[in-house]
């Protein structure tokens, strides 16, 4: 049995798909990468794709090519994600996205009968999986428990609000203690009074988007005040990096707290 295949169609197709599904993954991970490069990489997975189906190769070939070499290239590309635990997350993601997507697709084909019509509702689709997206997130922030934190240094102290964030676990690879990060217009108010520039140092950390290095230094103590019923914790000497950008847009709290500074 033979089938006939517009190439042109087919490559569209993908191409659309594809983008669709590496800019949800984006939205996921908040990679810091511009449209255009994600849909540079749409654009690679639709050409492999239609390559490796045009090619005349073995099932045993196709199967991992199509189904892992392409995606991880599209990862690679589209969004910059590298190796190690992000790009498997990213993987994970992409595959969830496409399940959900090409599911809800399926379940509305019956009344998208045009082929037009059954594609052109991917692009509302994407939009109701970042609006499910982000209503999930809302309800995990509201969990995550925000507290206040003073901040000494010499003889001055600093009152902010900050994030005890779970998915922060920067670490100082000198002394292997936990990080917490402080938005930079308040390093620079305490650094700048207090004279303590000459204790800056620099530590690498890593993200979804890539790699990089941290501002850190050492304040005299911060003593974390919890709800009530968790009562109030002081660490002497706690290693502070400074965010290189704000840290809420909202001004919510000027610091994110290393989970792992808690008893």
């Amino acid at each position: 049995m033979y089938y006939e295949l517009y190439i042109d169609v087919f490559f569209f197709i993908n191409f659309m798909m594809d983008s669709l599904l590496l800019m949800a993954v984006k939205k996921v991970l908040r990679c810091s990468v511009r449209n255009r490069r994600v849909f540079l990489g749409g654009a690679l997975g639709a050409g492999l794709t239609c390559m490796v189906v045009a090619l005349p190769l073995p099932a045993a070939v196709k199967i991992p090519v199509y189904y892992a070499g392409i995606n991880g290239v599209m990862l690679r590309i589209g969004l910059k994600v590298q190796k190690g635990r992000d790009f498997l997350k990213a993987f994970v993601i992409l595959y969830t996205a496409a399940f959900l997507m090409g599911g809800i697709l399926w379940a509305v084909r019956p009344w998208l009968r045009a082929g037009s019509l059954f594609f052109a509702a991917a692009v509302p689709i994407y939009y109701l999986l970042c609006g499910i997206w982000q209503y999930l997130t809302r309800l995990q922030s509201q969990n995550r428990q925000t507290c206040e934190v003073i901040l000494y240094m010499g003889v001055e102290k600093y009152r902010v609000y900050a994030l005890v964030d779970t998915g922060n676990g920067l670490t100082d690879p000198v002394s292997g203690e936990p990080v917490s990060v402080i938005d930079p217009a308040c390093a620079r108010q305490m650094l700048e009074k207090n004279g303590e520039n000459t204790g800056i140092r620099y530590i690498p950390y890593r993200t979804v988007s890539g790699d990089g290095v941290m501002q850190v230094f050492r304040a005299g103590q911060m003593k974390i005040i919890l709800q009530a019923e968790h009562g109030e914790y002081t660490i002497r000497h706690p290693v502070i990096g400074i965010c290189e950008g704000q840290i809420s847009g909202k001004e919510d709290y000027q610091m994110i707290l290393n989970p792992d500074v808690l008893p």
